[in-house]
């Protein structure tokens, strides 16, 4: 067939592909919760600001160059941008048929930490150096699994219309499936992940309708498994102190007690304005330990007063109220227990990081998510926010 002045049809097939492939791609980026992903990067530049503050004249740790953590840190930011673009491209649906896949390779990862190829970083064997002064934390990529994993199960029948609500031995075999991982991260012992990883399952439960007597037991089995660990002495010295020293914050202000004695101290410093970036006394003076990674915060209190730090829970906040949006907004229950699952994480573990630099929450040795320096949080994070990102996108649109 010939269009008019002899111009075949089918010589525009493509064009008109390739149209449409533009086409979805403007709706998928139209369809994008820029508020989510704006806070994101937001709170990750910020992030690189505390961090280039705090270690810019730690010679010990940069090897001269104070541009070293800085760099990183955006580097480390770039991959978890590209990470989210891939989860984003695959779709949380595409991921769900690879989650039997993904959580054996979480637990050979995790394993892996309790052979020689694991190393002990800031008292926790929960690392795998790969070489360049590189290290890989399996834990942080664990929580992204026990979430995918529940919610496969938790949602399956729900989703096909075969129940409204998950059975209890749906719900044992999901619980089963998320104590296997937390059990070996506590033989590491990495305590404060485990926190995170219970949250997240108390979370995913919440969300997912099981029957409330699946979350009191759940709960009833913390306090339980708690008062078990610290009886059979699987806590690490140094553990033990730090719950101590929460417990009793005068007690040895200068060893145990050091670190949130200064976190407080310049945190306090700072008031309504802050001293200037780069001009804290507490952070120049290098008085806190590891502020570039578990206690950045003590640099935006110190540097960015009240505002600043205050500037960081709103966006904090941002993120949280965008991704209940979106778990309430679809229209799967899978997608739902998703974000619920990331929501519950990146709540408990902001209100953990934040607390315990204020002295309301034990030492935990968690990162600040977006914020705190280090390539497995951040790459774990926004790869969080491509899921949530992918749920928002996937969703059928309303009229």
């Amino acid at each position: 067939m010939t269009a008019p002045h002899g111009f075949s049809i089918s010589r525009y097939a493509p064009e008109r592909g390739t149209l449409a492939k533009l086409a979805a791609r403007d709706s998928v980026v139209r369809r994008l919760d820029w508020p989510i992903l704006l806070s994101a990067l937001a709170l990750s530049f910020i992030g690189a600001l505390l961090v280039w503050s705090a270690t810019r004249g730690r010679t010990e740790l940069n090897n001269g160059d104070p541009y070293y953590f800085l760099f990183r840190h955006v580097l480390n930011t770039g991959i978890g941008v590209a990470l989210m673009i891939g989860t984003i491209w695959l779709g949380h649906r595409t991921l769900r048929g690879a989650v039997p896949v993904l959580y054996g390779l979480s637990i050979v990862l995790i394993l892996a930490v309790l052979t020689p190829l694991g190393a002990t970083i800031n008292g926790a064997h929960a690392w795998i150096v790969v070489g360049g002064g590189f290290s890989l934390q399996p834990s942080e990529f664990v929580k992204i699994t026990i979430i995918l994993v529940m919610a496969m199960l938790l949602a399956a029948k729900v989703d096909a219309g075969d129940q409204i609500h998950p059975d209890h031995r749906t719900v044992a075999k999901a619980l089963t499936l998320a104590a296997l991982p937390m059990g070996i991260v506590m033989l590491m012992p990495d305590l404060g992940s485990v926190m995170v990883m219970a949250v997240i399952v108390l979370g995913v439960l919440l969300a997912s309708g099981a029957s409330n007597r699946w979350v009191l037991g759940l709960i009833g089995a913390g306090v339980g498994g708690a008062v078990l660990v610290t009886a059979l002495g699987m806590l690490d010295e140094y553990q033990i102190n730090r719950f101590a020293a929460f417990a009793n914050p005068d007690l040895d202000p200068a060893g145990v007690g050091y670190n949130t004695n200064q976190a407080r101290i310049a945190i306090g410093s700072g008031g309504l304005l802050g001293s200037g970036l780069f001009k804290g006394s507490q952070t120049t003076g290098q008085f806190v330990p590891e502020q570039q990674t578990d206690f950045v915060f003590t640099v935006a209190g110190e540097e960015l007063g009240f505002v600043g730090a205050g500037l960081i829970l709103l966006l904090l906040g941002v993120v949280l109220w965008r991704a209940c949006r979106i778990a309430r907004e679809t229209t799967e229950l899978y997608g739902t227990v998703v974000a619920a699952g990331i929501i519950a994480w990146f709540a408990f573990q902001s209100f953990e990081n934040i607390g315990m630099t204020l002295g309301i929450m034990p030492v935990a040795g968690l990162p600040l998510p977006f914020v705190s320096y280090g390539g497995s949080s951040m790459f774990a994070v926004w790869v969080a926010i491509g899921l949530l990102q992918s749920i928002r996108v996937q969703r059928p649109m309303t009229a």
